[in-house]
């Protein structure tokens, strides 16, 4: 197997964007949640990218695909958290919608990616 060059990866690219959205989003969460939600939805979405670009060294597809469940698993955890976010109010529906389209089509984009990988 060749390796991915994990930069080029349209997946890692859209990640990379959503770790923006969420420390902008997280900025005007109370103080309160300083090392609750903000901490958790900003270790999340640096999550996503991160197994992207870890498992992308990996020398099978076999291994790349476990770092890609994992990386999957960070978007459904951010997604709980953004809906939390929305039900504490943080956020707007406007805000909420957006987001939760964006985590959606990640969660899409990960799951053919590993769909299409040969072990």
């Amino acid at each position: 197997m060749a390796r991915h060059n994990f930069k080029k990866l349209k997946i890692w690219e859209e990640s990379i964007k959503l770790v923006g959205n969420s420390y902008q989003l997280t900025k005007s969460f109370p103080e309160s949640e300083k090392f609750n939600l903000i901490s958790q939805m900003n270790r999340c979405a640096v999550s996503i990218p991160s197994n992207i670009a870890e498992g992308s060294s990996k020398s099978t597809n076999k291994h790349f695909k476990k770092f890609l469940e994992n990386s999957l698993g960070s978007a459904f955890e951010w997604e709980t958290q953004l809906i939390v976010s929305y039900n504490e109010s943080y956020i707007s529906k406007e805000k909420f919608e957006e987001l939760e389209n964006k985590i959606l089509q990640i969660q899409k984009m990960i799951g053919s990616f590993m769909d299409n990988l040969n072990d």
